[in-house]
């Protein structure tokens, strides 16, 4: 189960590395800490879990899309 869940983690952060959407690499981002608190609360380690869904998964989530949103897009063509 954790060997399943260390591979997803593994994807996503290289989906969120090689993504060109911001946005999308973002939500990646948020995957990879929700599975790693998911790992954590595996482990036994029900502290680690909830601070790493909420700081993780939460608080750096919102600030990313926050930082997206207030930026200018600008597409090269």
């Amino acid at each position: 189960m954790i060997e399943a869940l260390l591979a997803i983690v593994v994807a996503a952060s290289i989906y969120a590395m090689l993504s060109k959407d911001l946005l999308h690499g973002a939500i990646a981002l948020s995957l990879t800490s929700v599975l790693s608190a998911a790992i954590f609360f595996l482990a036994m380690a029900p502290d680690v879990a909830i601070t790493e869904a909420a700081v993780g998964a939460g608080l750096s989530t919102i600030v990313f899309v926050w930082a997206i949103r207030n930026t200018e897009r600008t597409d090269r063509s």
